[in-house]
C-alpha cells in the first residue's frame, strides 16, 4: 500500500474494514514481531480473515500467519463439535471474507459429522442409561443440542440441514428445534416444549426477527411419519405463528402437522385465542381448516384400502373419525357461550362433520343448547335452522328427558323428540328389538345395477359403516333398556305387597322414563312444556340442564 501510493512523504495508512477489528490487528502484529499470544476458538477466525485482508502467505515468509490459522482449525477445531460451533458463532461478526475462505462452511460440516458419531455412539449410552431418569437419558445423550443454540437462525439452519443429510436422527434434530424455539421465540417456554431451568437467556428480538425464527424453524421440521413432532410443541408454535402474523404457508403447514394426528389432540389444545382483530374470543377459523385438512386425510386413507371388510365402524380411520366427532362436540361446547360467535361460524363447524361421526348426538344437543341459552336473541327461524343437525333417533333416554322440556328449543323440535320417544316405547313393549329403525335407515341404500363399478362400491361401503354404527347405537339403547328394566322390575317387587296389579307396577315403571308422566310418578302432565309451581308462577325446579 505504501509502494502503491502516489505520495512520497506518506506518513499514514488506513486499514478499512479490517475483520475483527483494531484488537485482531494487535494480534498479527505480535505474530510479526514474534510475541507470544495464544490461538483460540474465539480469535482464529478472525485472525484468519485479517490474515488473508493482509495478504499473510507463504509467498512472503515460512508458516505464516494464514498457514498456522489453518492448522489450527484443521488440527483443532474441526475435530470438536464444541469448538466447531464457537468458531461458527464467532463468524457472525465477520464480514463476507470468512465465507471466501470456507471458514463457516468446514465448521458446518463438522458439526454435522461429530453429531452423527455422537449418535452412533449413543446406542450404547442408551443401555447404560436404561433405568435412568428420562431427564438423565436426554442429558447424557443429546449434549449438544443446547449449545446450537448459541447459533444464529441462518448459521443455524445450515446446520440443522447438513444434519439431516449426513443422517442424524430426527428425534435429535426436532429436539434441538424445540431447545432453539424455546431459547428465540418470547412465550413459547410457557408451553414447557423443554427444561426451562436449561434455556439460555437471549436478547429480545423484534417481531419481524421472531417471524422469520419460526419460519425457519417450521420449514426444518423433519417430514418422515416415524419423526412425530409433540402436539404440545405444534400447538405453541400456531399461536406464536398467529401472533406473529407469520406467512400463511407457515401457518398452513403447522395446521397440516396437527390435523395428521388430529384424533390425538386434547380439548385445551384447540381452544386457540382470537387475535385482538378477530370478531370472537377463539380462533374458530384454524381449528375449522384444521378439521377440513383431518378430513382430507382420513377420505386419502380410505381411498387407498381395498376390501369391504376394510371399512366401517372398525377400520383405524373410522375409529379416528369417531374421536375426533367428541373431541370437536367437546369444542363447540366450551364456544358456544362467547357472545361474539357467529352463527354461521358454528353452524359450519357442525356441518363439517359427517354423520357418522357421531354414535350418538348427546354431545351437540348440549353444544346447541348452550349456543341457545347464551344467544337468546336468535331469531325462530335461526334456531330451527341451527336445531335440524341434532338427529333425534340419536340421542340418549337422559337428553331426551332435557329436550321434551327444554323452552329454548324450536317447538317443531320437541315435537320430533317425543314422536320418536313415543316409538322406542311402543317398540320396547311390544318387544322389538328396533328392527323397524334399522330397516328404515338402510331401505334407500341398496345399490343400483345402473351405477357403476366404481360408485356401487362407495354405496355399499357407506351402508355397511351406516349398519354398523346403527349396531353401536342399538347397544346403547340395549344397556339403556336393560337399566329401566331393572327399575321397573324393583318396582314390582315393592309395590307387589300392596296388592298392586302387574300393570299398575309396569305403568310405574314407565312413568321413570319420564317423557309424558311427571317426576312425581302417576300424575299426568299437560301437553304444554312449561309447568308451573305452587304459587301459579312458572317453575324450573324440576328441570335440570345439561349445560
Amino acid at each position: 500500500m505504501a509502494a502503491d501510493t502516489k505520495d512520497s512523504n506518506i506518513s499514514k495508512l488506513e486499514l478499512h474494514n479490517l475483520p475483527g477489528g483494531p484488537h485482531t490487528f494487535e494480534l498479527a502484529m505480535k505474530f510479526c514481531y514474534g510475541m507470544n499470544f495464544e490461538i483460540t476458538p474465539a480469535n482464529v477466525a478472525h485472525l484468519r480473515c485479517a490474515a488473508e485482508y493482509l495478504e499473510m502467505t507463504e509467498d512472503y515468509t515460512e508458516e505464516n500467519l494464514i498457514e498456522r490459522t489453518e492448522v489450527y482449525l484443521n488440527d483443532v477445531v474441526v475435530q470438536s463439535l464444541e469448538k466447531s460451533v464457537e468458531v461458527l458463532s464467532t463468524c457472525e461478526m465477520l464480514t463476507s471474507i470468512a465465507e471466501e475462505v470456507g471458514i463457516p462452511s468446514r465448521c458446518i460440516e463438522a458439526i454435522a459429522i461429530n453429531a452423527c458419531k455422537e449418535q452412533l455412539a449413543s446406542g450404547l449410552s442408551r443401555l447404560d442409561c436404561d433405568g435412568e431418569s428420562t431427564e438423565l437419558k436426554s442429558g447424557c445423550i443429546e449434549w449438544w443440542i443446547e449449545d446450537l443454540s448459541v447459533l444464529k437462525i441462518g448459521y443455524y439452519q445450515r446446520v440443522i440441514c447438513a444434519m439431516e443429510s449426513v443422517g442424524v436422527r430426527p428425534d435429535s434434530i426436532v429436539a434441538s428445534l424445540m431447545h432453539y424455539a424455546q431459547a428465540s421465540l418470547k412465550g413459547i417456554g410457557k408451553c414447557q416444549i423443554w427444561n426451562p431451568a436449561k434455556a439460555k437467556p437471549r436478547p429480545i428480538l423484534d417481531e419481524n426477527d421472531q417471524s422469520r425464527i419460526m419460519e425457519a424453524l417450521v420449514s426444518l421440521m423433519p417430514t418422515g411419519k416415524s419423526s412425530f413432532v409433540p402436539l404440545n410443541f405444534l400447538f405453541g408454535m400456531l399461536r406464536m405463528a398467529i401472533m406473529l402474523d407469520a406467512t400463511i404457508a407457515c401457518r398452513l403447514e403447522l395446521e397440516r402437522r396437527i390435523a395428521f394426528r388430529l384424533e390425538m389432540v386434547s380439548l385445551d389444545d384447540l381452544l386457540i385465542p382470537s387475535v385482538p382483530s378477530g370478531d370472537s374470543l377463539f380462533d374458530v377459523d384454524t381449528v375449522h381448516r384444521i378439521l377440513v385438512n383431518f378430513l382430507q386425510r382420513i377420505e386419502e386413507e380410505e381411498n387407498v384400502e381395498c376390501g369391504y371388510e376394510s371399512e366401517g365402524l372398525g377400520s383405524p380411520g373410522h375409529g379416528s373419525l369417531l374421536k375426533v366427532g367428541k373431541l370437536i362436540d367437546a369444542y363447540l361446547a366450551e364456544i358456544a357461550p362467547d357472545p361474539y360467535l357467529s352463527l354461521q361460524k358454528f353452524i359450519a363447524m357442525i356441518e363439517i362433520l359427517p354423520d357418522y361421526a357421531r354414535v350418538i348426538d348427546d354431545g351437540l344437543y348440549r353444544a346447541i343448547d348452550i349456543y341457545l341459552k347464551a344467544h337468546p336473541i336468535l331469531s325462530e327461524h335461526d334456531c330451527k335452522k341451527l336445531c335440524k343437525f341434532i338427529d333425534c333417533q340419536k340421542l340418549s333416554q337422559e337428553a331426551c328427558n332435557h329436550a321434551a322440556q327444554n323452552d329454548r328449543l324450536p317447538v317443531q323440535m320437541t315435537v320430533r323428540v317425543l314422536y320418536f320417544e313415543q316409538l322406542r316405547l311402543k317398540s320396547t313393549l311390544s318387544g322389538s328389538s328396533g328392527d323397524g329403525f334399522l330397516s328404515q335407515r338402510t331401505s334407500s341404500g341398496v345399490p343400483s345395477a345402473a351405477m357403476s363399478p366404481r360408485d356401487n362400491y362407495a354405496s355399499l361401503r357407506r351402508e355397511n359403516r351406516e349398519l354398523k354404527l346403527e349396531i353401536s347405537r342399538m347397544r346403547v339403547r340395549l344397556s339403556e333398556l336393560e337399566k329401566e328394566q331393572m327399575y321397573m322390575k324393583q318396582g314390582m317387587v315393592v309395590k307387589s305387597g300392596n296388592g298392586k296389579t302387574f300393570f299398575t307396577s309396569l305403568s310405574r315403571g314407565i312413568g321413570r322414563i319420564g317423557i309424558f308422566g311427571s317426576p312425581a310418578g302417576g300424575r299426568t302432565q299437560k301437553s304444554s312444556r312449561k309447568s308451573r309451581g305452587s304459587d301459579g308462577k312458572p317453575g324450573r325446579s324440576r328441570r335440570h340442564s345439561v349445560s
